[in-house]
């Protein structure tokens, strides 16, 4: 934009559409006591000046750029009355914090492997991957809600969940599928270990909530993805059988594997 300065007024000239010659036209735009008027007669094609056209919206207008304190900071409970003393809800909190940043990671881990997956198994690992992400999603969701229900402060954000999370963090890089695999499964048997432990915990305090939880939603739905995965690493023939009769010992067949 161009801009030419009078003795009263400045003058901005605004390039508008090409003219039939293929030259592009400059109109201006006059700008008088703060308040920009059209280049014909300083108002819009409703015939309201643009001072005008804001007038009566400063209640509908957001308020942006907005700070203030955390109104409750983390680690601390904001006891609600659900009848569970704080000692009981801060105890639950932290361990369901834990899982939670370790089921976000397997959850993100899906995602990952879904998009990285390769190999002649990849239409129906890309699938199942991507299935078992939004169960874990759906386990995420609960896990955080009832970490507010408790009073407590839900993990959220990645770099928390780095640096909270027990599962090792993969390569950045692309591994092939039976390695993807392993690692799905040692991060679920990590989960199923700690949610075994809460699961009791949370009886033993008297927690049923979380117990239900963690027993019926992330025990449950660890258990079921586990075996979707570990069949996929049973290494078995895809299209000749072995011959009847003549099957190797099972002990010999690990020795000559191992050769």
């Amino acid at each position: 934009m161009n801009r030419l300065r009078t003795k009263h007024s400045p003058v901005s000239f605004a390039e508008q559409s090409v003219s039939k010659e293929g030259k592009r036209e400059l109109y201006p735009i006059v700008e008088r006591n703060g308040k920009v008027m059209s280049p014909k007669n300083g108002k819009t094609n409703s015939g309201q000046s643009y001072a005008g056209i804001e007038a009566g919206t400063e209640r509908s207008r957001p308020i942006l750029h907005q700070k203030a304190r955390e109104i409750q900071p983390y680690n601390k409970i904001a006891k609600l009355p659900i009848g569970l003393d704080e000692e009981v809800c801060a105890d639950s909190v932290e361990n369901l914090n834990q899982l939670l940043a370790d089921t976000i990671t397997l959850r993100d881990m899906y995602k990952k492997h879904h998009w990285q997956v390769a190999g002649h198994t990849f239409y129906q690992l890309h699938l199942l991957f991507d299935k078992h992400h939004g169960e874990q999603d759906e386990v995420v969701d609960s896990i955080a809600e009832r970490i507010q229900v408790l009073g407590g402060i839900s993990i959220a954000m990645a770099h928390d969940v780095a640096e909270t999370t027990l599962i090792p963090r993969p390569p950045r890089g692309r591994e092939e599928a039976p390695v993807q695999i392993s690692r799905l499964l040692e991060a679920h048997e990590l989960i199923l270990k700690e949610a075994h432990t809460m699961a009791k915990q949370a009886s033993d305090a008297g927690d049923d909530g979380t117990n239900d939880l963690v027993v019926s939603e992330v025990i449950r739905t660890n258990e079921l993805q586990v075996w979707f995965l570990a069949e996929h690493l049973v290494d078995v023939p895809l299209v000749k059988a072995d011959d009847a009769g003549k099957a190797e010992p099972v002990k010999a067949k690990a020795a000559s594997a191992k050769a």
